[in-house]
């Protein structure tokens, strides 16, 4: 999987923002909005909603019409969100590193956040029972917290599990807790301040999840499917029956007569076990995705399907389960690119999406195109977007109409395409085992042009001037030059420690994620003598960079989004974070907000150098208006906004990145200002103006059609 897009927000962002004065203040990396949700791992169902354990937080379904489960509401949460329980108005949430999350759903439109306990582990399950919430908390077993104040949750009490606490199920005095390897344990919790031992019983496989009705704990055990454990007498379990089901069981809803398992990607298991010592099977409905949790409603069962969200078959009929409705989520997004009010993003199995942008706290979708490979890299120029295929190739989507993205060509690159980087009529794509370089002057008709072995495996691609910077997994960074695209010849390399993924290129600086090694800055001044000039050691696997004023922007798959200064080339140094749900996987900058892809949805951050968030007091916003008329013929007027008195410039670039004009260059007051820019004998084409005030940076396309 992988990686980010070396792209750039034109080179006139590169142009703009090339050093700003370092801030003396603390970082700040704030979250603002997310979209594209995937990854739904349980849910429960009260009256007409189902509430979802998304991996990025809480979303609220409406299910009235189980044949159309319609989209309610979501809440973001930082952490994983695994499991989840609902009492009376509140949800509580299983968040992985976070811990217990408490969310206030007394109006399904609007959950609310109301409190929230850091468990020692990594929360995996939830069981609410009065007024203690029962967490699984891995390795760090049983733990107990009270919530009687749903404000302020306080630790209770804990029980270290030998194994890893992986679900649980609480009834009367007892907490039956699944434990990886050590099976089903019973854990006495009369007194929720000291929860003692009562017994266990060890099943073969793995304990995942269990559901206890009337003396049977129904154990879903990973290899060896549903295990019945007899706990009449809970010091000393002992096993009834079991059925070996065909996948790998998650999660088990027992009722009635019958146990229903999410059996991983065998879907849906019904199984009859109105003789406990006797399981038998009674019907299945295979799931399109990984069945990883099951509640059971009526005649209902709803399941959570992982990456392709909530499914909802009928059980009327245990032995003839038959699908009713689904909601369903995206593929897994892993690259993406900003230009204007649209994001850009290659969603892995489900294609291409177009996001809005306009309001950053509320993306919405806009549009979408279902490439016929895996989208791994996209790249946005003019009214195409230029989508890196995997084994399909590259794709050309026409985006004149957002709303409604439409095939325009392809060319069938040799491998396997994961980046690409569009300049002038060139589409230079890293295809694994060479950079292929595509003429895309009439993009319905994209042929071949020449093309690069690389010695290793080329994931991503970034191109400035005469040269092609490729991230070569294998050999680190190499500099091609491609002056003549019909021929690109080597020039120069530098074999970094690590694994290179991507590479974003600004001033003489080559910025290389380097897997396991961090992020990398190589000089790259002499193209034919790249060298070392410094790098920071990222706390995961640094995957995707995107380098913008003195900042480096790294995705680092384990650890989210990592800032780093690199005012000092030499000596990069930590600036802020983010710690995202998913494995960031690339990252993209325009303006204030950071694009975060991280598999499991698009997330938009923003980073406050100095860590003060502007005030809605302010006399004006910070703003770039989009020119008027545009497309325009020989003059357009072009509007901002400052807050406060300050230098700033307003430069016109052209698709080279270019200086065409400088229409501001001083002091101006703070308000609103308006300029005019006659383009004399400028050529019809793409341009790029381009707003500087303080450390502050907005840009807007225009096109020039004469």
């Amino acid at each position: 999987m992988k990686k980010t897009y070396c792209l750039l927000t034109m080179l006139l962002v590169l142009n703009c923002a090339l050093f700003m004065p370092l801030p003396a203040f603390a970082q700040n990396v704030e979250y603002v909005g997310s979209t594209l949700w995937t990854g739904v791992n349980d849910v429960k169902v009260v009256g007409n909603y189902a509430y979802c354990a998304f991996a990025n937080g809480l979303v609220v379904l409406n299910i009235s019409n189980p044949a159309s489960p319609s989209f309610v509401s979501r809440l973001y949460l930082q952490g994983t969100a695994r499991g989840i329980h609902v009492s009376g108005n509140y949800a509580y949430v299983a968040d992985g590193v976070s811990g217990l999350q408490v969310i206030n759903v007394a109006n399904p439109a609007n959950p609310v956040y109301a409190g929230s306990h850091n468990t020692p582990g990594y929360a995996l399950g939830v069981f609410v029972l009065g007024n203690y919430a029962y967490v699984a908390d891995d390795s760090s077993g049983l733990q107990v917290i009270n919530v009687a104040n749903p404000a302020n949750p306080v630790y209770a009490g804990s029980y270290d599990t030998p194994g890893s606490a992986e679900g649980l199920f609480v009834l009367g005095n007892y907490a039956y807790v699944a434990n990886s390897y050590y099976g089903l344990q019973v854990i006495n919790v009369a007194n929720p301040a000291n929860p003692v031992y009562a017994g266990s019983h060890n099943t073969p496989g793995y304990a995942l999840g269990v559901f206890v009705l009337g003396n049977y704990a129904y154990v879903a055990d990973e290899e060896s499917g549903l295990q019945v454990i007899d706990v009449a007498n809970s010091a000393n379990p002992v096993y009834a029956g079991s059925y070996g089901t065909p996948g790998y069981a998650w999660g088990v809803f027992a009722l009635g007569n019958y146990a229903y398992v999410a059996d991983g990607y065998y879907g849906l298991q019904v199984i009859n076990v109105a003789n406990p010592a006797n399981p038998v099977y009674a019907g299945s409905y295979d799931t399109p995705g990984y069945a990883l949790g099951v509640f059971v409603l009526g005649n209902y069962t709803y399941v959570a399907d992982d990456s392709f969200g909530l499914q909802v078959i009928d059980v009327a009929n245990p032995a003839n389960p038959v699908y009713a409705g689904s909601y369903d989520t995206p593929g897994s997004a892993q690259a993406v690119f900003v230009l204007g009010d649209y994001a850009y993003v290659a969603d892995g199995s489900s294609g291409f999406k177009v996001i809005n942008v306009t309001d950053p706290a509320n993306p919405v979708y806009a549009g979408s195109y279902d490439t016929p490979g895996y989208a791994q890299g996209v790249f946005v120029l003019g009214d195409y977007a230029y989508v890196a295929d995997d084994s399909s190739g590259l794709q050309v989507i026409n985006v004149a109409n957002p709303a409604n993205p439409v095939y325009a060509g392809s060319y069938d690159t040799p491998g396997y395409a994961w980046s690409v980087f569009v300049l002038g009529n060139y589409a230079y794509v890293a295809d694994g085992f060479s950079m292929q370089v595509i003429n895309v002057a009439d993009p319905a008709n994209p042929i071949y042009a020449g093309s690069y072995d690389t010695p290793g495996y080329a994931l991503g691609v970034f191109v400035l001037g005469n040269y092609a910077y490729v991230a070569d997994w294998r050999s680190g960074l190499q500099v091609i030059n491609v002056a003549n695209p019909a021929n690109p010849v080597y020039a120069g390399s530098y074999d970094t420690p690590g694994h290179a993924w991507s590479v974003f290129v600004l001033g003489n600086y080559a910025y290389v994620a380097d897997d396991y090694s961090g992020l990398q800055v190589i000089n790259v001044a002499n193209p034919a003598n790249p060298v070392y000039a410094g790098c920071y050691d990222t706390p995961g696997s640094a995957v995707g960079v995107f380098a913008l004023g003195n900042y480096a922007y790294v995705a680092d798959s384990d650890s989210g989004l990592q800032v780093i200064n690199v005012a000092n080339p030499g000596n990069p140094v930590y600036a802020g974070s983010h710690d995202t749900p998913g494995y960031a996987l690339g990252v993209f900058v325009l303006g204030d907000n950071i694009y975060v892809v991280d598999g499991l949805s698009l997330i938009i951050l923003r980073f406050t150098p100095t860590g003060i968030e502007e005030g809605d007091n302010l006399p004006n916003e910070f703003s770039l208006s989009q020119n008027y008329p545009n497309p325009f013929n020989a003059q357009t007027i072009i509007s901002f906004s400052i807050a406060e008195a300050t230098t700033c410039t307003v430069t016109i670039y052209d698709i080279m990145g270019r200086e065409t004009a400088r229409l501001v260059d001083g002091l101006e007051q703070a308000g609103k200002h308006s300029i005019s820019w006659d383009v004399g004998a400028c050529p019809s084409g793409v341009y790029f103006a381009c707003l500087m005030a303080g450390n502050q940076v907005r840009s807007i396309k225009m096109i020039l059609a004469k």
